[in-house]
């Protein structure tokens, strides 16, 4: 059994927040690959997970969300694929290693493509696109694969494939965006992603990103009352919704804030709480106290 789920049992855990914005506040500008940051400037990386591991995250996301061949591709970077997600796994592996109960999640991101018969992706063809990420992700350290910000069932059962195919020692964690009208793009409702994912062994689901707090109550409440036995509960909300200022987008929740929705989150039976877009090691510090 995954050290994860011993955690798991024995109470709440915190994820981290934002890595994007953060990233962007260090010097990465709108069009560069964050990726390519794990080897151009990993001490940033590192400084960032180390922030949100002080700030007392206990599972910290490697850098490598848009990791996947053609998300790269946009960059020219497809030949680095492996280099590029192994390297974030290392950098996340060692901050882990300096904080106790801190595991790594290896972020896989959405493709970028649609699914047949909307695009031209298969279940076959996409799960060997997540299984190319997912390999240098669990051979750089990872503890655990995260499927994230996903809106398509398919495309989520592809990456779950290909984390059993490549990695099958390793716990998977999926989460969708539920922000169109409290589904996701597809249409998916919480409750059917919560029995669906964990029909396919998923024991660790949920939402994140969306549309702020207000949102997220109700997705959770959903997904806390649709649960099978043995599923974990995750959300990652954003900190309130972003506005407009001057070229920028600004987002407006604070960390207070995200302290009143993580026990808001842990009183429905939650059980990972972490914030998303727009959140900061100050936010997950006050998820964590609130949480304690």
């Amino acid at each position: 059994m995954s050290a994860i789920y011993d955690a798991l049992a024995q109470g709440t855990l915190i994820s981290d927040g934002a890595m994007g914005t953060m990233l962007q506040e260090s010097g990465l500008d709108d069009g560069g690959a964050p990726e390519l940051w794990n080897v151009e400037h990993p001490d940033r990386i590192e400084a960032v997970l180390e922030a949100y591991a002080a700030a007392g995250a206990n599972l910290i996301t490697t850098n490598t969300f848009g990791g996947t061949a053609g998300r790269l591709a946009m960059h020219g970077l497809e030949d680095r694929l492996y280099e590029l997600n192994k390297a974030g796994a290392e950098v996340a592996r060692k901050v882990a290693d300096r904080h106790p109960n801190c595991f790594v999640m290896g972020d896989v991101g959405p493709s970028g493509e649609l699914m047949d018969p909307m695009g031209t992706l298969t279940l076959e063809s996409a799960q060997e696109i997540f299984a190319a990420q997912i390999k240098a992700l669990a051979d750089g350290g990872v503890d655990a694969i995260l499927i994230e910000t996903m809106s398509d069932l398919a495309e989520v059962e592809a990456a779950v494939n290909a984390a059993k195919e490549v990695a099958p020692h390793l716990p998977i964690i999926a989460t969708m965006s539920f922000d169109t009208n409290l589904r996701t793009m597809m249409g998916v409702k919480p409750t059917l992603a919560v029995t669906y994912l964990a029909s396919l062994g998923v024991r660790i689901i949920g939402a994140n990103c969306g549309r702020g707090i207000d949102e997220m109550r109700v997705i959770a409440k959903e997904l806390v009352d649709a649960r099978p036995d043995g599923v974990f509960i995750i959300t990652q909300s954003n900190s309130g919704l972003p506005k407009l200022v001057g070229d920028t987008f600004i987002y407006e929740g604070t960390p207070d804030e995200m302290g009143k929705y993580a026990t808001e989150m842990k009183s429905f039976g939650v059980n990972v709480v972490g914030s998303c877009c727009g959140s900061t090691p100050a936010h997950t510090a006050a998820i964590s106290a609130a949480v304690q």
